[in-house]
């Protein structure tokens, strides 16, 4: 997909039309919630399946006796995160370990995405003769901020539902109103602003840090790319350009693997974390 009908795009505009996801439409507000971005939507959802999917094949073929590689793998991972919502979490985690595993499996599948060459959705897209209408298509869904904050909300969402579910109404609310600095009544305004502000602070750096570290991870994947073209200034600048390019792409996506799958882990801990932390009582 060209910016523009038989006009070649420079930098700039190759960045920009990369970066640009399909919305239902033209956002001219900075927050405005009545548009979606039809590409994040569509990946989030479909590796959210496939996510399940995978888990509910390494259930079907599980057998007591001698596990296969991908029986063994799912198993270090189901071990490792019942290990860590076991030393987080001090209440019942029937329904908060399967979580922590699901938003880990999630999260690295929708990072994964990354892999795969910045101009292969466009091409496939193109081939299909759908160009015309998706004139701009994202996937990676977790580069998107609206994605990333999608699940930080949720998360929020759980922490104050544990925090009702295991301090009472009468208890949280008075968690709200006595911490940190004690049960005194000139502390209790500042005592409640502190608290929205730290459930604040929780849910937009839990958005953030994810956005952040794909976006520029998508973001130099596009630079990469660029090197490409300079194949078009002669023999020697196509054999650097292609050495280049290829280079710096390998080791930047054998790279990237660590933080698609660093950053899953890091979603999965602090949203142990944060919801453990609702568990305790100040």
């Amino acid at each position: 997909m060209s910016v523009e009908a038989g006009h070649a795009p420079n930098p700039s505009e190759y960045i920009s039309h990369h970066l640009q996801n399909l919305a239902s439409s033209t956002q001219t507000s900075i927050v405005d919630f009545s548009i979606i971005n039809w590409d994040t939507m569509f990946w989030s959802i479909a590796m959210g399946v496939l996510g399940c999917f995978i888990l509910w094949m390494a259930a079907r073929k599980a057998t007591s006796g001698v596990p296969g590689r991908f029986q063994a793998a799912v198993e270090m991972l189901v071990e490792m995160v019942e290990d860590q919502s076991k030393s987080i979490v001090h209440g019942n985690r029937a329904f908060i370990a399967p979580l922590a595993l699901t938003v880990f499996v999630w999260v690295a599948l929708m990072n994964s995405l990354d892999l795969l060459p910045v101009d292969l959705p466009s091409k496939v897209i193109g081939w299909v003769g759908l160009d015309s209408i998706i004139t701009h298509h994202r996937i990676v869904p977790t580069a998107d901020l609206n994605g990333t904050l999608g699940i930080a909300v949720g998360v929020l969402i759980l922490m104050l539902y544990y925090s009702f579910k295991i301090k009472g109404a009468g208890g949280f609310m008075h968690e709200l109103f006595t911490a940190p600095f004690g049960n005194h009544f000139l502390l209790w305004i500042p005592n409640l602003l502190l608290n929205i502000i730290e459930f604040c602070a929780k849910t937009v750096s839990l958005g953030m840090r994810l956005f952040g570290n794909m976006y520029a991870g998508e973001l130099v994947f596009l630079l990469i790319a660029l090197l490409g073209g300079i194949w078009s200034f002669g023999a020697d600048a196509s054999v650097l350009g292609f050495v280049g390019h290829v280079i710096a792409g390998t080791a930047w996506a054998i790279f990237h693997i660590l933080i698609v799958l660093l950053q899953a882990f890091i979603m999965m801990m602090l949203t142990l974390v944060y919801i453990g932390q609702a568990h305790d009582h100040h």
